[in-house]
C-alpha cells in the first residue's frame, strides 16, 4: 500500500478555532473520506493529519493557519492557485487569515471538491512513480486478471495496478 497524506493545520486559541478553519475542517474530513473510498482499490491509503498552531505561532505567520498540504505540497500548488489573506474573526484578532484563489475564485473556506481534486492529482503522481514493490518493469503488463470485482485491466503506464472494469454488488 502507498500512503497519501493530507495535512491540515489551523489556529486554536483557548479551545476556539475561527469559523473559516472550523468549516474547512469539515470539508477536509469529507474530502479525505471521498479519497479513501476512491483510492483504496488502487492500493493507496489516505492519511489525514490534523494539527493546531497556537496564537503566538499564528501571530508570527498567519498564513500558516488553515493550510492544507497534500503529499507534502500546498493544496494551491496542485491546483495552480495562489494564497491570499482576508479579515476573519475575533479569534484571529487583527490578523488576516489564509485564503486561496483557484481559477479566479477566492475561497476562505476550502471546499471538499478542491481538496479532492488536489488529492486525485497527487494520487496520479504517486501511481506514476516506479515502486520497489512492482515486479520487473520490463515485463509486459497488459492483459486482464480476475478479482472479486470481475475482470480488470492493467494499463501499460501503471505497472501491476489493476483497475476494475466491473463491480459486483457488495464487493470492493
Amino acid at each position: 500500500m502507498t500512503d497519501l497524506t493530507i495535512a491540515w493545520q489551523r489556529l486554536v486559541d483557548a479551545g476556539q478555532a475561527c469559523p473559516r478553519c472550523g468549516d474547512t475542517g469539515s470539508e477536509v474530513r469529507t474530502a479525505a473520506a471521498t479519497l479513501t473510498a476512491a483510492l483504496a482499490p488502487l492500493g493507496i491509503t489516505v492519511r489525514l493529519a490534523e494539527a493546531t498552531i497556537n496564537l503566538a505561532q499564528f501571530e508570527q505567520a498567519p498564513p500558516e493557519s488553515n493550510r492544507i498540504l497534500i503529499a507534502g505540497r500546498p493544496l494551491e500548488d496542485w491546483l495552480g492557485g495562489a494564497t491570499s489573506q482576508s479579515p476573519c474573526c475575533d479569534v484571529c484578532g487583527p490578523n488576516d487569515c489564509r485564503a486561496i484563489t483557484v481559477n479566479d475564485t477566492t475561497y476562505e473556506t476550502v471546499p471538499a471538491g478542491l481538496i479532492t481534486r488536489a488529492g486525485l492529482l497527487a494520487a496520479a503522481e504517486l501511481l506514476a512513480q516506479p515502486s520497489a514493490s512492482h515486479d520487473d518493469p520490463t515485463q509486459e503488463t497488459t492483459g486482464t486478471t480476475e478479482t472479486c470485482c470481475g475482470p480488470t485491466a492493467e494499463p501499460t503506464d501503471l505497472p501491476n495496478r489493476s483497475l476494475p472494469l466491473a463491480t459486483k454488488a457488495g464487493c470492493c
